[in-house]
């Protein structure tokens, strides 16, 4: 009995989240077979491909190293998918090159959601600051508006 409910409450979670239309996180094994799961790497190869370098892409991003880039860009898309507006997520270990990304609320725009955002590099001692508007595409994925 106690695992025909502990397996009924499961259900209805799922259940729960499926009539919301809400989507798994990217990484998670709901809705994806866990031999299909992409590994971490595939995962930020995707973010940085569809973000196509996002803020830090530019010219705050021009001291930093290809990782710190990507690490950068992650952070931008955890500022963006997961993080509610006004919070910070930072990035690096503030011994060399680091920065903070901080997103506003989200709003729509037609059938999408996006969202302004700050990102500010350290790098050299002196911070280098851009902002930028993001917006959600049907796949999940963050297009950054020029």
């Amino acid at each position: 009995m106690k695992n025909y409910l502990a397996f009924l409450a499961c259900m209805l979670a799922l259940a729960g989240c499926a009539s919301k239309g809400e989507k798994p996180a990217i990484g998670t094994a709901a809705g994806t077979a866990a031999s299909s799961q992409p590994s971490s790497g595939e995962v930020a190869a995707a973010i940085i491909s569809a973000m196509d370098g996002g803020l830090v892409g530019g010219d705050i991003g021009a001291d930093l190293s290809r990782g710190e880039r990507r690490i950068a860009l992650e952070a931008e898309y955890k500022a963006l998918e997961y993080t509610p507006g006004g919070q910070k997520v930072t990035w690096g270990d503030k011994s060399g090159r680091y920065g903070e990304v901080v997103a506003a609320s989200p709003y729509r725009v037609g059938s999408q959601d996006c969202r302004q955002y700050a990102h500010t590099v350290y790098a050299g001692g002196q911070p280098k600051r851009a902002r930028g508007t993001a917006c959600r595409n049907a796949n999940g994925s963050w297009t950054l508006l020029t």
